[in-house]
């Protein structure tokens, strides 16, 4: 019997304007809606709203909240201000990925985890069976999935149109910042954060199920300075992947190491102790020996998909995690783990799709860049 999908409190919504549903992580959420080209540019220009109330989120309270986050990340959290986030793997006792994650610190012990859809369940189990000797009085870890939701809203206009709406002061929150109990129309958010996922600049809205409807269509009623279009999950992945953000599934997983990934800046091994830390620790000191670079495809045949095997010169060193045809750049492009030896820009390797080797040069990531900078530090 096929497992029933989950639905988010936008489902109605989502159905009235006629968008293509897909299953995805175990939820029935919308892959387009006026078509993923379309949607992509609006992010890339104007401004786009997505629903990624999916995403699970997880809250850390009580003295040992920061000490427990310690043991579980690899980034740093006891760098976090209140009002700021923090993006990080977390890992096995192997060092390889058991899901990457958003840590926020929402006042002096209260931490959430923002995990991705697919493994919210198997995170939080994960987590407290990590932390079962510290839960107590001190410390109280609960998934809080079912009482959040969630909308993105990204792009280079995202500011000029909700600041309208909020009583917040959006120009004083920087990148990787959130603040709490800001109003959005007749909406109390729980969370208000500017990080992003698109490559643009733009804000999370977290907010209770019951007012996720008001707040979406009130974002979408916005016509200036630009409508709001909304944007389903093939926007929103062609627009990570142009900006080389990983994806679990596709560029992470319990395979993979985040100094393979290429995430090393999020794994401090001089914070002290963590899950994973001795194995990334001989990694780092040894090497790595394959790593994920991006590749530009220069025969024209197909495009690249998970799991398409990489050569060199006939032999097998790599396979693809994820490709597409570029709709910023018009290129068809990749991103694959292949060894170290490889990795450079400018080593020409091939792709094969259709059984046919297709000519590939090694590219520097990100692929795409937006021209204005963040607004303030990330951690």
């Amino acid at each position: 019997m096929a497992e029933e999908l989950k639905r988010t409190p936008l489902y109605a919504a989502h159905q009235r304007l006629g968008a293509r549903m897909v299953p995805f992580g175990g939820w029935e959420m919308p892959v387009q809606y006026s078509g993923i080209l379309a949607e992509h540019h609006a992010v890339r220009t104007a401004v786009g709203l997505f629903d990624v109330s999916h995403m699970g989120e997880l809250e850390f309270r009580g003295p040992e909240a920061l000490a427990a986050l310690q043991r579980l990340v690899t980034n740093d959290v006891s760098r976090l201000e209140v009002g700021q986030a923090l993006y990080s793997p977390m890992c096995n006792d192997r060092g390889t990925v058991v899901d990457d994650v958003l840590v926020y610190r929402l006042g002096p012990d209260h931490y959430w985890m923002v995990v991705n859809a697919a493994n919210t369940e198997k995170d939080f189990a994960w987590v407290r069976a990590q932390l079962q000797d510290r839960l107590g009085p001190e410390l109280e870890v609960r998934n809080i999935s079912d009482q959040v939701a969630q909308v993105a809203l990204q792009g280079p206009l995202a500011q000029e149109v909700l600041q309208p709406l909020t009583d917040f002061p959006l120009a004083t929150l920087g990148s990787f910042r959130a603040v709490t109990g800001a109003r959005v129309g007749p909406v109390e958010t729980l969370v208000l954060s500017r990080t992003g996922y698109t490559g643009e600049d733009g804000f999370e809205i977290y907010c209770r199920p019951e007012d996720a409807e008001t707040l979406w269509n009130l974002l979408l009623g916005v016509r200036e300075p630009a409508p709001v279009v909304p944007c389903g999950l093939g926007a929103r992945d062609t627009l990570r992947f142009e900006a080389c953000l990983p994806l679990y599934g596709h560029e992470l997983d319990e395979t993979v190491t985040p100094l393979e990934a290429g995430l090393g800046a999020f794994v401090k091994l001089q914070k002290g102790d963590f899950i994973g830390r001795e194995a990334l620790a001989r990694q780092k000191e040894a090497g790595v020996t394959r790593k994920l670079v991006g590749l530009e495809l220069l025969d024209r045949g197909g495009i690249p998909r998970q799991g398409y095997e990489v050569v060199h010169q006939g032999e097998v060193v790599g396979r693809v995690t994820s490709g597409a045809q570029s709709p910023t750049l018009g290129k068809v492009l990749a991103l694959a783990y292949v060894p170290v030896a490889l990795s450079q820009p400018g080593t020409e390797l091939a792709v094969v799709i259709r059984a046919r080797p297709l000519r590939a040069v090694v590219v520097p990531r990100p692929f795409y860049r937006r021209q204005t900078p963040a607004k303030g530090p990330a951690v």
